[in-house]
Parts: structure tokens; sequence; C-alpha cells
């Protein structure tokens, strides 16, 4: 079994989620208490999908995420560097068009996507700044991203509970339902080093983006980011450092 550290070596981070790719939509749901449920509708309408629109799906895993997509008549693309996790996703849903690809090197063309998000996924990029450059090179003027994202929980007592939770209890909840339980040792570190919410709308302002904004979900546990590419024509939208929709 692999795990990947918090260095982030591609190719470590790659076969730990090829490893864990045929039960990673059941562990989600146990490890969540099934509020991955409720923040992938969350995605879904802050990405606002529209008929004929493309939708880049980045870390899309097995396609669950991209699944709320389709249901809109938008055009998606999920892709993911773990081969696993898309061989998995195309023997569940081979209508989707699957596609191999790093986030810090898209293999898209300039100004291709009406919408370009990532959910859970962003903080397993070892240069993430140049991941969120990409995503604004591939996304049309005017168009949008969305990163969902573990965050920091804003209530100080709450917050020790779920460090104490992420390092402890989660790794035994792993053992019981995941084929690798030492991924999701790699997770809880990877979390509690991530930026703050504060912090990554900062990355994505310095990465292009404009009218950055984000919002917390289950009390910080999750924090949804949103921001635009200037040169056409926006939404009303919040300003910077507000609630996204």
């Amino acid at each position: 079994m692999t795990r990947a550290s918090l260095e982030k070596q591609p190719q470590d981070v790659a076969a730990m989620f090829d490893d864990v790719a045929e039960r990673y939509d059941l562990t989600n749901d146990v490890l969540s208490l099934g509020q991955d449920r409720r923040w992938r509708k969350e995605v879904a309408r802050a990405v606002d999908a529209r008929p004929a629109q493309k939708v880049l799906d980045l870390a899309a895993g097995t396609g669950t995420s991209s699944l709320p997509f389709t249901r809109t008549g938008a055009h998606v693309v999920p892709c993911d560097f773990s081969v696993g996790m898309l061989q998995v996703g195309k023997r569940r849903h081979a209508w989707l068009p699957f596609t191999a690809g790093d986030a810090t090197r898209l293999p898209f063309r300039d100004d291709t996507f009406d919408a370009v998000t990532i959910s859970f996924g962003l903080r397993n990029v070892q240069d993430f700044d140049a991941a969120l450059r990409e995503m604004h090179r591939v996304t049309r003027p005017g168009g949008r991203v969305v990163i969902c994202e573990f965050s920091h929980p804003t209530w100080a007592p709450f917050r020790t509970v779920y460090t104490e939770y992420l390092m402890r209890a989660l790794p035994p909840v792993a053992r019981a339902v995941s084929s690798n339980s030492d991924a999701y040792v790699y997770l809880a570190e990877s979390i509690r080093a991530w930026p703050d919410q504060a912090a990554l709308a900062e990355r994505l302002r310095t990465a292009g983006w404009s009218k950055v904004a984000w919002r917390n979900l289950s009390g910080g546990i999750v924090a949804l980011h949103r921001g635009f590419k200037d040169g056409g024509a926006k939404d009303g939208g919040a300003k910077d450092g507000g609630a996204t929709a």
C-alpha cells in the first residue's frame, strides 16, 4: 500500500489514490457522516452550470462529483491524474469523457471552459499555485472557478475537537472501510497543514482570479471559494472577502 507525504510527490499521491479507488466514495461517505453529499450539492449550486456550458471537474476521481453538472445539460469533463480512479469511474459511468491530466499542466487550450471546479483535490497538488494559474488559463473570460476544500473551523472549541477527530478517530474508522487506511493518515495531516480561508483567497487573487469570495460549510470544516476571470460578463457575485453564492 502507498501513502503520500506532505511533500506531495505526484507519483506517490497518484499511487495512493490508485490504491483506494475501488472504495473511495464509500469511505468518504462514512468518514464525513454523509456530509459529503450536502457539500456536493453546495458545489453544484455555486458552479451554477447551465445547458451547453463547458465545465471542467478537476480531481474528479470516479466521477461522482461530475454527475450533478451533467443533470443541468452542461458538457462536463472529469479530469484526474490517478489512473486507478479513472478506471473505476469509466467502469461506473462509461458515458462520461474521463481525461487523465495533471492540474499543474492541464491538457486543454486557453479559454476553453465556462467553469472549472475542484473538490477536495487542490490540497493534494504539490504546487497548487501553479494549478490555480492553470485553472485560470483554461477558463474563458467571464468564467468562474469554484473550489471546495477542507478548511479551518471558525469556532475555536470546535476546532480543537475536530483536530482530535482527524488525528485519532479518522484513521481507525478508515481502517474499517478503506483498502488503504494509511492514506487517511496523510489526509488528516494534509488538512491540518492547509491554508485557512483568507489565505487561500489571497492565493486565488495572486493567480489572477478576481471577485474572490468564500463561504464556510459545516462550521468551517469545509470552505467554498469562488472567483472569476476578467474580460467577460459576470454575474453580481460577492465582492472580495464576502460569501459566495
